[in-house]
């Protein structure tokens, strides 16, 4: 009783926060973590410690379903005449944002509060995370400006792609930073696991994928009853994974990116979701994710939430930039793609999430989720601005064009 209570008093508080906040000028994942911060157990109380504690199991649901939704971004006809330039400035500025987050970590380490060891495993995983883009907020900024063209397709299926790369990156921190923690060692066959799992996970997510594209034939007449067995098999995908040790976010993910490429239909069940379930999904999330931090730590890392902030921009920048000179794209390209996927917010708090339940990373898994929480509002707060500026410097947003055609219709007929 008391759950379904917290879970009214979040629903309630919520759907206000999310009236509010468009008109005031603040994006909704940002009025979400601020409302799950002042309710939460570290400023008014409202919403206890003990239902935080106990909150897994909607985390993880909203884990699963965000998933597979970042995941059906990702439609490979996107790519057609500019898959090189996808693939070459997703991989470079990826590798390079981790190259440069983790690097200069490990070489300012004394701003952390650990020894050696774990300053090494905090510096991979933060750049690891480091690697993810929101993709609500470009997605988002596109629509309001109208934005068409090479620059901004190209953009899309970067943003899309690279959360695929973010988790993989991420696994592999994971696994050789753990295994650095335990033994003081590395060893190959510590990578031949991270492949294992990742290739399990891929192959798990592909198969799952495929199932429920076959049992379209099944509810060909009843949308709503495939929205319902889908829905019904991303949380079984979800906890099988993390059941048998797979990275279940990656599983889900990649069931989302086989049916949007395989469906006919799937279309129809993402305009389901997005109706009647993603707005509750996105705002229990982020006010939930709000919850877990700790305000008296944050004292602490204001100048590591300041640097990977820069350091992650700084990777995003110069990785981008090679790539593009790499697949030889244009000089539009070339200048402001970096800055275009500035914007981090969801996929990274659950990246950040699922290292949680790591045994051994208990000393530094509150931190690390601490870090991510408090940059987000940075990210959500500056994030859109630096998107929309690279999308207005590419030339491809009509926007104004179609304001200016609207007043024209609306003279015209006396409105």
């Amino acid at each position: 009783m008391e759950m379904l209570f917290n879970i009214g008093i979040i629903f309630v508080l919520g759907s206000i926060i999310g009236w509010i906040s468009p008109k005031i000028g603040i994006p909704r994942v940002v009025g979400y973590l601020l409302l799950g911060l002042f309710i939460g157990p570290e400023v008014l109380g409202i919403i206890p410690t003990n239902f935080v504690e106990h909150s897994h199991l909607i985390i993880d649901i909203s884990l699963s379903i965000i998933a597979v939704l970042v995941g059906a971004t990702l439609k490979f006809s996107s790519f057609r005449g500019h898959a090189k330039e996808v693939v070459y400035i997703t991989l470079f500025q990826a590798i390079g944002t981790f190259v440069v987050v983790s690097v200069g970590f490990i070489i300012l380490g004394g701003i952390f509060p650990f020894d050696t060891r774990e300053v090494v495993l905090i510096a991979l995983l933060l750049a690891g995370i480091a690697t993810a883009t929101a993709p609500a907020t470009p997605l988002a900024i596109v629509h309001e400006l109208r934005a068409k063209g090479i620059f901004t397709s190209t953009f899309l299926a970067i943003v899309a792609l690279d959360d695929v790369i973010s988790l993989m990156i991420l696994t592999f921190a994971l696994t050789v930073g753990t295994s650095l923690i335990a033994s003081a060692v590395f060893e190959w066959v510590n990578i031949l696991d991270a492949v294992v799992i990742l290739a399990m996970s891929i192959l798990f997510g592909t198969i799952a994928g495929l199932t429920n594209t076959l049992l379209e034939r099944v509810f060909v007449s009843s949308k709503t009853m495939e929205t319902i067995a889908t829905i019904g098999l991303i949380f079984l995908v979800y906890s099988i994974s993390e059941l048998y040790a797979l990275e279940p976010l990656l599983s889900a993910m990649v069931m989302g990116i086989v049916m949007v490429n395989t469906s006919r239909h799937f279309d129809l069940i993402q305009e389901e979701i997005d109706k009647h379930l993603a707005n509750i999904i996105f705002m229990l999330f982020f006010i939930l994710s709000a919850m877990y931090l700790k305000l008296d730590s944050l004292v602490s890392v204001p100048l590591i939430i300041a640097m990977y902030t820069l350091l992650r921009v700084i990777g995003k920048v110069l990785g981008s930039y090679l790539g593009a000179v790499v697949s030889k794209s244009s000089n539009t390209i070339k200048k402001y793609m970096g800055i275009a996927l500035f914007p981090q917010a969801g996929v990274a708090i659950g990246l950040a999430l699922s290292i949680q339940n790591h045994a051994q990373l208990d000393s530094i898994a509150p931190f690390i989720l601490n870090v991510i929480i408090a940059t987000t509002f940075v990210h959500e707060m500056l994030g859109p601005f630096m998107t929309k500026y690279a999308l207005q410097k590419s030339g491809e947003c009509h926007h104004k064009t179609v304001d200016k055609k609207s007043k024209k219709h609306k003279r015209r007929h006396g409105d």
